[in-house]
Order: structure tokens, then C-alpha cells, then sequence
């Protein structure tokens, strides 16, 4: 079949549609062509920059008539960044395309009918919302130390050291530990060589108390002063509460190494989600929007129902964030998770807030489940699942359908794998009832959503 368009062809289209990763789609003489830093209503010319038989990618050159719903992006790098595809959609429109793009899954892969899909729950702040940030550490052409992020799918760094989605003490860190790299002549690791020292910097705060982590990930054993590095950053930079050095010498893309050596603190800083006080370390798993958290798994503790007397499963633990939140509420909370050092971090964090009717279990939440269910009998009212992107193990949701609970509260941070697992579950006894977006990541194209599926009478 001939192509509809050439490559370095020019065009103009009206922009109708978003793709899933941010990108609009127009159609030129029917021929659909997605477009990166467009949005609805954009009139665009542009060019071809890969053409198939079916549709094609294309560079905006210009826009000739801008859509009612273009913004100004606040941040200047967020075009070549890519970490914010949306910043120049206005935020109302980013709510109606994420519950959309949820319907669209729900619809097309889940084959789902007859339930409520909500408007989608917007953040309260849509900029300086996220209180985790890492900052890849290397040179520019001149030969200047910098911080930024890594451009779309390259290992090239883009200058930013205020991330405008993150926290404003962001810049103040990064410059000091520029300057002290500067000072002592400590070089930045190149992926390249495997040589220079300092490779990443994490910077974590608790939004409610105001507690500050710096961990510097080197290439190494130490850095050169480091004492007057951490007694810098304890002087100028208000709440600085844990400074530490993460050992990683692998020649890898993981940031983080296993190894940390605290320089200043207790190893930890303190944070909440609503009443729940959670003790976050560097290698810890933590919601990024503490705020919005708090929306979900309210909206999660919603849909559970309970009434302090159901048996609840929370598979998919983590650190015990939502089993913390419906202990308060259940009879007893069971939490599997497959990361050993999360389900410490969960029994501190139960221990902290003195809940003692939830168990955590290591392990897949597709082998402990069986074994609690079938060797122990115990049996769950209401299963919540918060799995990764990948979905649930379909051997796990095979275990919640011979297990009959009433209710089943799925919380899902990609729409499609939801839908395909929604679909398996609704032809297997259970009814989708309610569905609830959430928007965790303004200026970006994912979506939080939580389901709330009852079993069906028989």
C-alpha cells in the first residue's frame, strides 16, 4: 500500500486528537500523523518525519492558530526535557483527556459496560506537587559541571536544576554540591568511561513536616570533605534532616546502588498522608504526591466499605501505605509484597503509628495468597490490589476469583493493563461498578484510577 505522505513532506492539519503518550493527532487527506507539543484544537504546519503505510510522525514547525486550550509552559526546557508532555495543555483539559484516555481502555481492551466512570480528581497544586526528584550529575560541551535530566530516550543531559513540578529547594542543593564538586575538583561519572565519581543526586521532602534527604550516589567509597559537603547543606538549606552517600560502582542504568552510608542524620526522614506518619529512607518506595495520596487512598478506603469487621488482603503492599490507612477501618489487614526491604519499611511503619491488627508477608502475591487461602483458610472480604504497570499475575486473579471476596478495590497507575485485568475478573463472577481517575502527575500523560468490582449473585 503507498504511503499517504513522504518523509521531509510538509502539512498542515488541525490537531483532533491525543495519543497516550501526550502527542496530538491530526489527519492529513485522511492520513493521521502524531505530533509532539500539539494540542486539541491546534492548527499546525509541520513536516513529516517518518511515514508508514498506515500513519506517520511529523515536527511541528509553527503553529498558525493556537487551540483555545494552549497554556504558556512555565518551565523552558519542558519541550526538550520530555518529562512534562502536557505542560501546554490547559490543566482542565489534561482532567478530560486522562478520564478519557481510562475510558477508552476500559472500553476497547476491558469490552466493559454499565459502569460509572467519574470526572477525573484534579491536583490542588499542579506545579511543586512532586517531593522526590533525581538529578543525573555530568559535564556540558564547555566542560561545566551540571544538573538536569535526561532528554526523550537519550542519556543526554538537558540543564535544570529547578524542575518546576518539583520542590524549590531543589536548586539551592544542587548548586552547593556543584560547588563543592568544583572546589575539591571531583569529577562527575561518565557512563562512557565508567570513570568520575559522582553519578546522581536524590533529594526527598516530607511536604508535612518539612524534612529534607539528600543522598549523593557516587561511583566509590567517598567524597573528598564530605563533612564540610554536609555541614553546607545542614547550614543553608532550612529542614535538612538526612544527608547520606549511595555506593553504587556497577557500570549500570539503575541509579540507586544497595549500599548507604549516612553522613548526617538518623538514616531517615518523616513524612504523612493524612494521620499515618510513614519513615522514609533513601532506598525507600514512596508516593511522589503525597497530596494526591491522600485523595486515592481515600477514594480506596471508600470503595472498601468497611465497617470494622471485614478481613482484608492488600497485595502489592509496598511500604504498607494503603494497609495502614484501611487498618484503621478493617478487623485485620494481611500485606504481601515481593520486595523484602519494603515489608521491613511497612512493620516500621505500622510499628510507628501503633497499628498492630496487619501482617505483612514476603513473597509473590500469586504463591502467598493460595497459601493463606487454601493451607490456612483464611479468607478475605475485601481484596485491594495496587500492582506496578505491569498489571496483576493473572495466577493471582485466578486465587481472588476462587476466593469469592465481596468486593474487589483495584488501584491502577496504567489504564490499560487495568482494563485487560478488570476484563478477565468481570468475566469470572465480579461486576465493575465504579471508576475513579485521579490525576497524581499534572503536566504528565499517566493517570491513577481506582475501581471499585463487587461480586455478582450467582
Amino acid at each position: 500500500m503507498e504511503n499517504g505522505m513522504k518523509k521531509n513532506q510538509e502539512f498542515t492539519v488541525l490537531i483532533e486528537d491525543i495519543g497516550v503518550n501526550g502527542e496530538g493527532i491530526g489527519k492529513a487527506d485522511g492520513y493521521p500523523l502524531f505530533i509532539k507539543d500539539t494540542v486539541p484544537g491546534d492548527i499546525v504546519q509541520g513536516i513529516v518525519t517518518k511515514a508508514q503505510s498506515k500513519y506517520g510522525y511529523g515536527r511541528a514547525l509553527k503553529i498558525i492558530t493556537p487551540s483555545p486550550d494552549r497554556v504558556e509552559a512555565l518551565c523552558p526546557i519542558a519541550k526538550r526535557c520530555g518529562g512534562c508532555q502536557l505542560q501546554e495543555m490547559s490543566y482542565e483539559r489534561q482532567l478530560v483527556y486522562k478520564r478519557e484516555k481510562v475510558r477508552n481502555n476500559l472500553d476497547r481492551i476491558g469490552k466493559l459496560k454499565g459502569y460509572t466512570l467519574h470526572d477525573t480528581i484534579g491536583c490542588e497544586n499542579h506545579y511543586r506537587y512532586r517531593n522526590k526528584a533525581q538529578f543525573p550529575i555530568g559535564k556540558n560541551k564547555e566542560g561545566r559541571i551540571i544538573a538536569g535530566f535526561y532528554a526523550g530516550r537519550t542519556h543526554e543531559i538537558i540543564e535544570c536544576e529547578d524542575c518546576v513540578i518539583g520542590i524549590e529547594e531543589n536548586k539551592e542543593i544542587l548548586k552547593i554540591i556543584i560547588g563543592h564538586m568544583e572546589k575539591y575538583g571531583i569529577e562527575p561519572y561518565d557512563e562512557k568511561t565508567h570513570k568520575g565519581l559522582v553519578r546522581h543526586v536524590l533529594i526527598r521532602k516530607g511536604f508535612a513536616t518539612g524534612e529534607i534527604m539528600v543522598s549523593v550516589v557516587i561511583n566509590g567509597d567517598k567524597i573528598m570533605a564530605c563533612e564540610e559537603l554536609a555541614g553546607n547543606l545542614v547550614e543553608n538549606i532550612e529542614g535538612m534532616k538526612d544527608i547520606s552517600l549511595n555506593i553504587n560502582k556497577q557500570r549500570t542504568n539503575v541509579i540507586l546502588g544497595d549500599r548507604v552510608v549516612t553522613l548526617y542524620g538518623d538514616g531517615y526522614i518523616t513524612d504523612f498522608i493524612g494521620e499515618v506518619k510513614f519513615r522514609i529512607s533513601p532506598l525507600s518506595f514512596y508516593q511522589v504526591n503525597p497530596a494526591q495520596t491522600r485523595v486515592l487512598y481515600g477514594k480506596a478506603l471508600e470503595y472498601a466499605g468497611l465497617t470494622g469487621e471485614e478481613t482484608v488482603f492488600d497485595l502489592y503492599c509496598g511500604v504498607g501505605t494503603i494497609s495502614l490507612f484501611l487498618a484503621r477501618s478493617a478487623k485485620k489487614v494481611y500485606g504481601v509484597e515481593i520486595v523484602p526491604q519494603a515489608i521491613e519499611d511497612a512493620k516500621v511503619n505500622a510499628g510507628i503509628n501503633g497499628i498492630d491488627n496487619v501482617e505483612f508477608f514476603v513473597g509473590k502475591a500469586e504463591e502467598v495468597i493460595p497459601e493463606l487461602y487454601e493451607n490456612e483458610g483464611i479468607q478475605a472480604d475485601v481484596v485491594v490490589v495496587d500492582p506496578p504497570r505491569k498489571g496483576c499475575d493473572e495466577r493471582l486473579l485466578e486465587t481472588i476469583v476462587r476466593m469469592e471476596p465481596e468486593r474487589v478495590v483495584y488501584v491502577s497507575c496504567d489504564s490499560a493493563t487495568l482494563a485487560r485485568d478488570l476484563r478477565y475478573l468481570s468475566e469470572n463472577g465480579f461486576g465493575v461498578e465504579e471508576v475513579q481517575p485521579a490525576d497524581m502527575f499534572a503536566q504528565g500523560i499517566h493517570v491513577e484510577t481506582v475501581c471499585l468490582m463487587s461480586r455478582k449473585e450467582k
